[in-house]
């Protein structure tokens, strides 16, 4: 008998026998190291807790280090084994300890503080320095590894998903929108790899954009959370008025193409097309709130 975050109770059938390790062993071969390494993050995200990359001979220092690098980018995974043969790395969080709202805002703020180093680029026509943004990146996709093992794992045992407090319906919407925020993460990263905003047009109608885009991001997610319909809508609404900004800002740069150089008019046209992109994440973000709503009033009748 288990009590949950909200205080009910769930009952399951009694186990006398201990819980098991799910452990899995991937055999090494130098030939084809991409397909291995996947396979250590596909066995991490099906929710097992010891991982073995072994060998018949040796592994090579090359391919160890390659191995122990992609170990690391998974959070609570830890090498706990390793000679010239086997390299042992085992998860060492507790599945229960951990908390899916908890990692999604983790998630939105890594990506909210890129998209504010990109939006004071844009106001400042700077450069916006890739690397500090492809960091942050990389420590969003270990947070959304770190939530797709928990509800991944929570889906095939019931009994850690009440503990959680999530539904099955939770659980898909916690997929959706954390893949959604790391796509957010990826947008971010190209929009940092594409952009020279030194010589950008239209500066200041692109930053009022990109302050909806960031009031969007902050009430989707909040919305998602709080499951808050009022919040969803205003979200809608912020893109219908975003969308006029970026319609404007085409239709004067197509006015004045003739008077401006090719690369400022590819400049514009990315930008707009790299923010709609962000966008459009908090919009269906934000949408995974409305059929929570929209039942509970057949529930009441």
């Amino acid at each position: 008998m288990d009590i949950n975050r909200d205080n009910t109770i769930s009952i399951f059938p009694s186990n006398d026998e201990a819980t098991n390790t799910k452990d899995v062993t991937i055999h090494y071969s130098p030939a084809s190291m991409d397909s291995l390494v996947n396979q250590v993050y596909g066995a991490y995200l099906l929710g097992y807790d010891l991982i073995r990359v072994k060998a018949d001979g040796s592994i090579s220092y090359e391919d160890a280090e390659r191995f122990k690098r992609a170990m690391r980018k998974l959070v609570g995974l830890e090498i706990v084994e390793e000679d010239r043969q086997i390299i042992s790395s085992q998860f060492l969080l507790d599945p229960n300890t951990l908390d899916a709202e908890k990692i999604l805002r983790r998630m939105n703020s890594l990506v909210g503080g890129m998209f504010r180093e990109s939006l004071e680029a844009i106001r400042e026509r700077e450069n916006i320095i890739r690397r500090s943004i492809g960091g942050r990146d990389d420590e969003v996709d270990r947070q959304y590894f770190l939530l797709v093992r928990l509800i991944r794992s929570a889906m095939m045992d019931q009994q850690l998903a009440g503990k959680l407090n999530l539904s099955n319906i939770d659980i898909l919407d916690y997929r959706i929108a954390a893949n959604l925020l790391e796509s957010a993460g990826d947008f971010m990263v190209d929009l940092a790899s594409l952009q020279d905003f030194t010589k950008l047009a239209l500066v200041d109608r692109f930053v009022q954009a990109g302050e909806l885009v960031e009031k969007m991001q902050e009430k989707a997610v909040a919305a998602f959370a709080g499951k808050n319909r009022v919040e969803s809508v205003e979200v809608a609404s912020m893109y219908n008025k975003f969308n006029e900004i970026m319609n404007s800002i085409k239709e004067t740069s197509a006015g004045a193409s003739n008077n401006k150089s090719p690369e400022s008019t590819v400049a514009v046209l990315n930008l707009t097309y790299s923010l709609d992109r962000i966008a459009r994440c908090w919009v269906d973000i934000a949408d995974l709130v409305k059929p929570v709503h929209l039942i509970a009033p057949l529930r009441n009748a």
